[in-house]
Parts: structure tokens; sequence; C-alpha cells
């Protein structure tokens, strides 16, 4: 017995140690044997229930599945792992929405490839915090190699490229027009630092261009940022619901006419409802010309940077003095898995902050590789590891393809739609997006229609057979495909038509017929 120690003391420990307490249940070398268990009854439940997957929802409502939760006490554990797993199941599993079934086309959420799962495991079991090197080791380098390898698919030349992963695009493009703002006002405004002074009095007049179209994000970004939502500069769209260069540079011309300041473009390479992509290439000479920082918002159209059939697609993106990309869209990789870039690693440093704790100024006069220091983020999970096994299991021409599959897809889609009488396409798909809506011959009137399809699509979520999509486009509301998965058909792409045919005629008999019917057909659905 140590010198100085109680004896209750170790009778305590021991009396802890051999009762089922938290101890028993930590990753560690001492219970290997129950990580091993619990991670097997894990899988083999996964499985199954993957197996079991015949639709991508079952239909349940809020309301429905809310009940389940009532009278549970979580105060009180459960008596064993297996009893909360088979709760779980219940809670979760059987009724939540997967995204590997081929006829999930709602949103921009993609299967996921086996080796990123196996990844996410790792990654949660060793819990690295990628924040500093005495958290994270190799984990830094792999994250970094992996920022490296995704500047050189961009184009970004010279060895002065750098970035982080981040939470998803929406982090990202915060991050993009945090950058833009402070490197205006020390490039511009006699060396101005907001880091240090705060916003400058000219602050309420900077503006930031994006299409029309461009994501919400942006709004979301600019309000944190104190400039305010009304900073986003809508721009007009072309006829592909591209940005127009043009547009562009009148917006430019009527903001400093009217007294404010221009200070960023950005470009969407893969707009959330069409899919577009702005001209990037017209549009960069612009932003050279007018001192603007450009900034290329691929969350989605990051994918065609591992294809070799449709990479020009985004020809021009290594302009780009920043680039948002969402793994987790378009690379088969589970949420959150995203990362920011810039081309010149210099202006990270409106980011960086040295606490004598965690990443002094020592550490980087002796080049130690600490990733706090270009990230908003502090502690931050190993999500690179998952792109990583990835691509060294499967490589990026594999990636690629899928990609080429679901674009060809689209494409096929629309041809296949534009040969239904009954449906209306809005546009011809660049990536995998597609807007239409259900107007059978004889139905014209607008409000109708919208009521129609918005119909449909409640219909088609409570039934659970397929999913999509619905959003609005002119004030008018239409339905969306969005296709990530390769094992989607042409054939699961009729069955979701034929669907839609189906709820639009049920929906328009029953209003025909008496209001009593329709609210019978709307509140089964």
């Amino acid at each position: 017995m140590s010198r100085g120690k109680p004896a209750h003391v170790f009778a305590e420990h021991r009396r802890l140690a051999d009762a089922d307490d938290i101890r028993n249940h930590l990753f560690n070398g001492k219970n290997a044997d129950t990580f091993a268990e619990t991670s097997l009854k894990t899988v083999r439940l996964l499985s199954e229930r993957m197996t079991l997957v015949e639709r991508p929802f079952s239909g349940i409502l809020p309301a429905e599945l809310a009940a389940t939760f009532d009278g549970l006490a979580l105060d009180q554990p459960l008596d064993s792992f297996d009893a909360a797993l088979a709760e779980l199941d219940g809670l979760y599993l059987r009724d939540a929405v997967y995204f590997h079934h081929p006829r999930y086309m709602a949103h921009l959420n993609c299967p996921i490839a086996c080796p990123a799962v196996a990844a996410e495991l790792i990654a949660a079991a060793v819990n690295s915090s990628v924040d500093t090197w005495d958290q994270s080791a190799g984990a830094t380098l792999i994250e970094q190699r992996l920022i490296e390898w995704t500047g050189r698919r961009i184009g970004f030349v010279g060895g002065q490229a750098d970035g982080v992963f981040t939470s998803g695009g929406t982090q990202s493009n915060l991050m993009a027009l945090l950058l833009a703002r402070d490197n205006y006002c020390l490039k511009y405004l006699n060396g101005h630092s907001v880091q240090r002074l705060g916003l400058p009095v000219q602050a309420g007049r900077f503006r930031i261009l994006a299409s029309r179209l461009a994501h919400f994000s942006l709004q979301k970004a600019a309000s944190v940022l104190g400039l305010g939502a009304d900073a986003i500069v809508p721009v007009d769209c072309d006829a592909n619901y591209g940005m127009s260069p043009a547009a562009l540079q009148a917006a430019i011309d009527d903001c400093r006419h009217l007294g404010h300041i221009p200070i960023a473009v950005v470009a969407t390479l893969g707009t959330t409802d069409f899919g577009s992509i702005d001209p990037i290439a017209d549009l960069a000479p612009i932003c050279r010309l007018e001192g603007l920082w450009l900034h290329a918002d691929a969350a989605y159209g990051c994918g065609l940077l591992v294809s070799r059939k449709y990479r020009e697609l985004i020809a021009g993106i290594e302009q780009a003095d920043s680039t948002t990309v969402d793994f987790h869209k378009s690379f088969m990789q589970p949420v959150s898995c995203s990362a920011f870039l810039v081309k010149n690693r210099a202006h990270l440093a409106c980011l960086t902050y040295h606490a004598d704790y965690l990443n002094p100024l020592s550490q980087a006069r002796e080049n130690t590789p600490n990733l706090v220091c270009k990230s908003l983020q502090t502690t931050r999970r190993f999500d690179a590891l998952k792109l990583w096994m990835t691509l060294r299991v499967l490589g990026p021409d594999k990636l690629g393809e899928a990609f080429d599959v679901v674009i060809d897809l689209a494409r096929d889609t629309h041809l296949l739609l534009e040969r239904d009488n009954d449906i209306e396409v809005l546009h011809r798909p660049m990536l995998s997006t597609l807007l239409f809506r259900y107007r059978p011959v004889g139905v014209a009137e607008p409000k109708l229609l919208d009521d129609l399809n918005s119909a449909i699509r409640k219909m088609m979520m409570r039934e659970g057979q397929a999913l999509i999509a619905a959003t609005r486009e002119g004030g008018r509301c239409y339905l969306k495909l969005t296709l990530l998965n390769p094992d989607t058909t042409l054939m699961d792409i009729q069955a979701v038509v034929d669907l839609v045919r189906r709820y639009g005629q049920g929906w328009l008999q029953a209003r025909s017929c008496e209001p009593e019917a329709l609210i019978r057909l709307t509140e089964a659905n």
C-alpha cells in the first residue's frame, strides 16, 4: 500500500472497479472485448435493417413519431445494450430517411461509400481533435494532404494554396465572406484590421454580388459578419440559369453609382434548385478588373473535380480566390465532410489567433502544423479520414464515374419528361437536378397548378415509396428531382413519374367530386 493513502480510498476504488460503472464501458485496451461485442451487434442491426428497407421513408408524420417518445425516462437507463439498440431501432432506424434508396431524389444527400463508414468508426473511437498537433498527430497530416490534393484538382498552382475541413458549405461560405471583407479592408482601407479594430465605418456600404439562385447561406453569413443580409446583391441569370456576366457588370456599376462598395463576387458552381453553373471563366476577368474577391461555391459541383467526362463545366474555377467543396454531396461521403480552400494561404492570417495553452506563437515559429490557426472551429472532428479512406480504396476516378452516371441520368430524365404531355419541364439540367411539374392537359390555372403539385409532393412523402423535393421559381410551385445515387435507373424515374401522375389524378378527381373527398384525401396523405 502506498504511503499516505488511507485504506478506505483503495477499498472504494476496488468496489467501483468491480461494479458495472463507467470505466467498464470506456474505449480502451481493457474493454476491447466489450467494444468488439457492441460494435458487432450494432453492425448486425444495421445490416438487418438495410435488408428490410423497401422504400426511402416510412411516411410517418412528426406527431405520430413524437408519440413513440412519450414516457421515455432518460434519467433511468435501460437494462442492457441490446435493449438500447432495440429501442433505437423503433425510435429512429425504422422511420429514418434512407438516402441510399434509388428512389430517394429529394435533396443533395448522397449514398455513402463503405470505406467512409469504416473511417467514421475509427475517427469516433480514437476521437482525435484536429485543431492542434498534440491532439491529432497523423490526422493533421492526412487532412493537410487532402487539402493539397483538392487544391491541385481545382487548379491552384504555385504551392501557395491552403485550406481546412469544415462542417459544410454554410461554414465554408461564411469563411469566404469573412476573408473577402477583412482582406478588402487591409488592402483598400489603409491596412484596417477588422480582426483587431472591428468593422470600419464603411462596412455598411459593403456589397457582395451573387446569382439570384445562390445559396441562402450567403445572406446568413453577411448577417453574422455584421454586414446585414441586404449586403448580398442578387444578379440576374442567363437562359441556362447561370449568372450573366453582363448583368454582373451592370450590378457592380449600379452599386458604385449608389455609393455602395462592392468587395466580392460569389460564383455558384451548382445551384441547389437547378444545378446550374455560373460561367466563372467569364466572371473572373470582371472581378480582376474591379478588384473584387472571387469565391467559387462549388459545394454541389465539386464532384466535377474528379469527373473525366464533364470537368470542363467548371473550367475557370482555378481563377477563384477561395472555394467551397462539399464532399458529402458528390463524393459519397457521410455528413459532414467539407472543405474551404484559398489560392493564397496568406489570406488565412485573419483567422489566426494564438493561445498560450493551445497553439502558442512559438510553435508557429517551429513550423508545428496546428490547423486551428486557419479554422473558425477549435475542437474539430477528423472528418478528413472518411475521404482519405475512400480515395485509398476506390480512387478518384471511381468517384468521378459515379458523378458522371447521375449527370447522364439527369439528361436522360429530361428527354423522358419532355415526351410526357402531362409534364412541364423547366430547364435542361447541367448537373443532376431537374425542376418539373405535373400539368395535365386542360389544367392551366396557375393557383390550381401550385396547389396540385404541392399536394403531390405531400402525398408522396406520406406514402414514402419515393421522395422528391419541391421549390418555387417565378412565384410558382415546381417539383424537383435531385439525382446523386448511381444505383438509380431510368426505370426508377419512370416509377416516380407514374406516382406523380397517380397522385395528381387522384387529387384532381377528389377536387372535382366534392370538397369533403379532397379533405379526406389530403388528411389520408
